[in-house]
């Protein structure tokens, strides 16, 4: 009898351990012991799907009561069709100017006001670290900035809903070369994940996010909760014709005429895109697209419906540049939709 007692408490003990094991890994693996879920960098990279980015160079950020950018516009946004806003981030002149750039409790309040905004409409939001310029002219200088602002950041939104992705910097080019971008961005992501284990990240390749520059980046295999994030505006003579702070600004009058020759130029790039994908196994949000408001309006229609027709072809998500400002969709001023480029983002039969 007490052999068959021992034997059967024995079986008793394996098990409510095997039950405690389990319970033991599927919390690690959902992240609950953080309160966010784990992930899947493609499901996340689906409900992105149709975006718009706002608030980069909004008065906002400097006085609430110069703002352009209001809040009923989260609701006209997704009542317009897309699902996501990409909120363009400038932090370093909110910080303080030494160790350790203490950002000031003004920006996390506009910051978690669109935040709380985009969630309560139903928009996915990409907090996109957009410092490029400052960092691409001097990175060493600015590196201690730039993983300062992550170290604060993160761990301010650690509790934000799992909606909420973080993009580590927007176009990191010039002296922030492939090869150094490789480790800031290994540095930033495990600042990150010290405070967001399970949350998805955005990270592009170095030259501006092109795709030809994809086979130089180096994510850390382990980690696959990570959106690859490409920008597109070729041909770049059609797309910055007539931008001040471009090569281009003297030259204007040159169309996209959408010959197949001109889309095909789309597809080919997009392929190089989709076969490092394959091969990686990373999702791509096409981040950034459109063409400038000195070209003329049908062909910027014709490209920008092309590239965005062309990206959800290959399964990209993408986020428009921009809402208000430049390359607008919408005209703030007049409180309506930009109907051409709205349109050939969001097809109204749809």
């Amino acid at each position: 009898m007490n052999n068959k007692s021992n034997n059967r408490r024995f079986q008793s003990y394996k098990t409510v351990l095997g039950m405690f094991l389990a319970m033991m890994i599927l919390t690690l693996a959902t992240g609950c012991a953080t309160g966010v879920k784990q992930m899947d960098a493609f499901e996340q990279n689906k409900k992105i799907g149709r975006g718009v980015n706002i608030i980069g160079y909004d008065p906002i950020w400097k006085s609430r009561e110069q703002a352009r950018f209001k809040e009923k516009f989260f609701k006209t946004i997704k009542e317009g069709g897309f699902s996501s806003v990409r909120i363009n981030l400038y932090p370093f002149a909110h910080m303080e100017a030494t160790a350790p750039y203490t950002l000031k409790n003004s920006w996390f309040e506009v910051a978690d006001w669109a935040v709380e905004n985009a969630l309560k409409n139903d928009l996915m939001v990409i907090l996109d670290m957009h410092e490029y310029e400052t960092m691409s002219k001097d990175p060493n200088n600015n590196k201690d900035k730039f993983l300062a602002f992550w170290k604060q950041a993160a761990p301010h939104f650690k509790d934000a809903s799992e909606n909420v992705i973080f993009e580590l910097l927007n176009e990191p080019a010039r002296k922030l070369t492939p090869e150094l971008w490789n480790e800031y961005l290994k540095e930033a992501l495990a600042i990150v994940r010290e405070s967001n284990p399970t949350r998805t990240v955005v990270i592009g390749p170095g030259v501006f996010n092109r795709i030809g520059v994809l086979n130089k980046l180096e994510l850390p295999e382990d980690d696959r909760n990570i959106i690859v994030t490409i920008h597109y505006y070729e041909p770049h003579s059609f797309t910055h014709q007539g931008a001040a702070w471009s090569s281009n600004k003297s030259k204007t009058g040159i169309k996209w005429l959408g010959t197949e020759r001109e889309k095909k130029i789309i597809v080919n790039d997009f392929t190089v895109a989709q076969k490092w994908a394959k091969k990686h196994n990373r999702p791509i949000l096409l981040g950034e697209f459109g063409a400038y408001d000195k070209g003329d309006i049908d062909s910027r229609v014709r490209y920008t419906s092309a590239v965005a027709r062309t990206a959800e072809e290959f399964g990209f998500s993408w986020t428009y540049w921009q809402f208000d400002s430049d390359f607008v969709v919408y005209k703030v001023l007049e409180d309506k939709w930009f109907e051409p480029i709205h349109n050939a983002l969001i097809p109204p039969k749809e």
